[in-house]
């Protein structure tokens, strides 16, 4: 009896054996084929920048002036740069400019002094204070472009003595609607570079593995006029004219693309 179970026993352990090594065989199979499997999608890639450019007419003009004052006291310098700021900044509102198209974008204060004698020597330079200037600048931001030269002249004649600049640019409205117009140009642009560079290799595109979306570039603002005078300065008998032209809009996307043998 004892024999008969010892026979079984070692038949029990050869069947395990067995079962145990027909199952390590396809795990065997199938870690190569994963293998084989991870290392066919290491394919190719080439990098391509593509741009587009776009030509708008803006559809903004942001004006730039201010009202100089001076005197012995700051608060005299200060009380004739409100009076002067307050009726300019009312006479350019007559004009249909409303509220929220105006902004203060700065202000000062700061002594004045009158600076003499030979620079060196130090011993005979002297400083000598003479009072206070007052600064305030407004800045008008409208797309009423026809109304720019208005603008001005009626700013000036109201009490303005400075014009910092006048310049074009376009709105967020229509700098966003451009924009994503831009970026589907650009990335046909960068697919058109890639398939010419690859076509004599002997190559072509089959996938895409990244896009990256490049910051937009514009020209710089159109400056159309500038001044600065400390004087009160007249309006003009005739309205200042300002003219604007377009401007060029750009964007760039970088773009991976997987490559293959064609």
């Amino acid at each position: 009896m004892t024999k008969t179970i010892n026979v079984l026993a070692l038949a029990a352990i050869a069947i395990v054996s067995a079962t145990a090594l027909s199952g390590l065989q396809p795990l065997e199979h199938k870690a190569f084929g994963q293998l084989d499997s991870a290392a066919s999608h290491e394919q190719n890639t080439t990098f391509v920048t593509g741009s587009a450019t776009t030509s708008v007419i803006p559809d903004l003009v942001v004006i730039d002036l201010g009202v100089d004052t001076q005197a012995k006291e700051a608060k005299d310098a200060l009380s004739q740069n409100a009076l002067a700021m307050n009726a300019t900044a009312t006479a350019i509102e007559k004009l249909g400019i409303n509220g929220s198209e105006i902004s203060t974008t700065n202000f000062t204060i700061e002594p004045v002094y009158n600076n003499t004698g030979p620079y060196p020597p130090y011993n005979q330079y002297k400083s000598e204070f003479v009072g206070y200037k007052v600064s305030n600048t407004l800045q008008i931001k409208t797309t009423k472009l026809g109304l720019a030269g208005s603008i001005l002249d009626t700013g000036v004649g109201a009490g303005a003595n400075r014009v910092d600049s006048v310049s074009f640019t376009e709105s967020p409205a229509q700098l966003q609607s451009v924009q994503n117009g831009l970026i589907a140009q650009a990335v046909l642009d960068a697919q058109s570079k890639a398939q010419k560079a690859l076509a004599p290799l002997g190559e072509k595109i089959i996938g895409v593995k990244s896009v990256n979306l490049s910051e937009f570039r514009m020209a710089e603002p159109l400056v159309a006029y500038h001044t600065n005078a400390m004087m009160a300065v007249p309006a003009p008998a005739v309205q200042t004219p300002i003219f604007t032209s377009n401007q060029d809009i750009t964007t760039t996307v970088d773009v991976t693309f997987y490559i293959g043998a064609q």
